[in-house]
């Protein structure tokens, strides 16, 4: 299975619906609704994970949304009719699932 990381800031008004974005993601690809929560200022934070907004997915150490929009320190995500919100579509983590799952069937 994949290695799926959420970080976020204390106080994200995103993180519930973050996490129901997930777990939706995940069962729609058959998967168990497990992952990783980090805070942005965790000490033991990954490099890899740090100075991205809030909140942020990871599936193997990358990024669901390449080429997102910060604004302060939350994030911003292009929805699938364009519009911005804080929320990653939940398209974009089933489909960096897909891809990771691939990659590992490749190995």
């Amino acid at each position: 299975m994949s290695k799926v990381e959420l970080v976020y800031d204390a106080g994200c008004p995103s993180l519930r619906a973050t996490r129901d974005r997930l777990r939706s993601a995940m069962q729609e690809e058959g998967l168990a609704p497990e992952w990783v929560e980090w805070t942005s200022d965790d000490p033991s934070l990954p490099a890899y994970a740090r100075g991205f907004g809030s909140p942020t997915v990871f599936v193997d150490e990358v990024d669901v949304a390449p080429g997102h929009v910060d604004a302060a320190a939350c994030r911003l995500y292009e929805q699938s009719d364009g519009t911005l919100l804080g929320i990653p579509p939940v398209a974009a983590i089933a489909t960096a699932l897909r891809a990771a799952s691939r990659a590992s069937n490749r190995r």
